[in-house]
């Protein structure tokens, strides 16, 4: 897993993969946002939708631990062997949103998390124990491992599969 020696470090490398991954969708039109190619796993909305959910995931485990309330991991409802479910939460949400909506909600999103991330000291965002729920799981995980896994490592590995989405659909398109 990618290391990051501070937080300017990481906050920096979450607005650079945020900012590749959502520009891939400036050529994918809207009658086409729901387009589902065998080869890719999601749709253009479910890629979004997906990245929206587990950034709105990981503040809600912060927001619902300050507020004193247990904090149900991945999501109350779902464990963590039952992903799929989840994700097919994630885009009934998301479902009903233009593209143009999903992708301003998806920059507002990451500007809202590098502002909460802002509020933490290093120690909190880099030391195991700088949240409860953070350090919920046997890893025993500092925050930015998780922000980093829900965040970094999907933007750029969604960015592969927009990119085969794209390639698809030019292919689709000449034939």
């Amino acid at each position: 897993m990618q290391e990051y020696n501070s937080k300017s470090d990481f906050i920096n490398e979450i607005n650079k993969t945020a900012n590749l991954f959502i520009h891939e969708f400036d050529v994918v039109d809207e009658l086409n946002k729901d387009t589902r190619y065998g080869e890719v796993d999601r749709t253009p909305q479910e890629m979004i939708a997906y990245q929206l959910g587990w950034m709105g995931l990981v503040r809600s485990w912060d927001k619902n631990e300050l507020l004193g309330n247990d904090v149900v991991m991945p999501e109350p409802g779902y464990k963590w062997n039952q992903l799929g479910g989840l994700y097919q939460s994630f885009y009934a949400k998301y479902e009903d949103y233009s593209l143009e909506e999903l992708k301003k909600m998806f920059v507002d999103t990451v500007d809202s998390l590098v502002e909460w991330l802002n509020d933490f000291s290093d120690e909190e965002l880099f030391e195991p124990g700088g949240r409860k729920w953070a350090a919920s799981t046997s890893s025993n995980w500092p925050i930015w491992k998780w922000v980093h896994i829900n965040t970094v490592a999907p933007f750029k590995t969604f960015r592969t599969k927009i990119r085969k989405w794209k390639k698809l659909h030019e292919t689709n398109k000449l034939i």
